[in-house]
């Protein structure tokens, strides 16, 4: 156990023959006694202030590992946020790309039936002229025989007859 101020006050000497000076062993003891209640005196301020800064080393030390979880766990969040938004915009591309290929598809079909009506009313058309010509044509060859020059006569002779009579 180590000497306290109080030891080193009351300790007592023997005396002999010949011995210390009494009054220079005391006062170099009182000097003794003052230093080392200082340092204990100090001794016990350092422990304070280390007990005081090992509590912040560990506050911070807390702080330091929290912060480290925190950025770990906000890491995986941005990747997993990341991650999410890739799935989701390829979900949106082929979305779009199926969407455009119905649209394509229906453009497609469109164009073929509206070729197909082109096609059927150009067919009904050259029908109608070929029809319409057969028809002008008969009417033409009607009006270019004989039998309306016999018409054109009998009507002026019946005409002629009905004012004679």
């Amino acid at each position: 156990m180590p000497l306290t101020p109080l030891d080193i006050h009351n300790k007592e000497f023997s005396r002999r023959l010949r011995g210390y000076d009494e009054d220079e062993v005391n006062e170099f003891l009182d000097q003794v006694i003052k230093d080392y209640e200082a340092l204990i005196r100090e001794n016990k301020e350092l422990q304070n202030n280390m007990l005081t800064l090992q509590e912040k080393l560990n506050h911070f030390s807390n702080i330091e590992e929290t912060l480290s979880k925190t950025i770990i766990v906000a890491q995986e969040a941005a990747d997993e946020v990341r991650n999410n938004a890739k799935k989701e915009a390829q979900l949106i591309i082929k979305e779009a790309e199926k969407n455009a290929d119905r649209i394509v598809n229906d453009s497609l079909s469109k164009s073929r039936k509206i070729a197909l009506e082109v096609e059927e009313l150009k067919k009904q058309a050259s029908i109608y002229r070929a029809r319409f010509r057969t028809l002008v044509e008969a009417q033409l060859e009607l009006l270019s025989q004989d039998s309306w020059e016999s018409l054109d006569n009998s009507d002026e002779s019946a005409r002629h007859e009905l004012l004679r009579g």
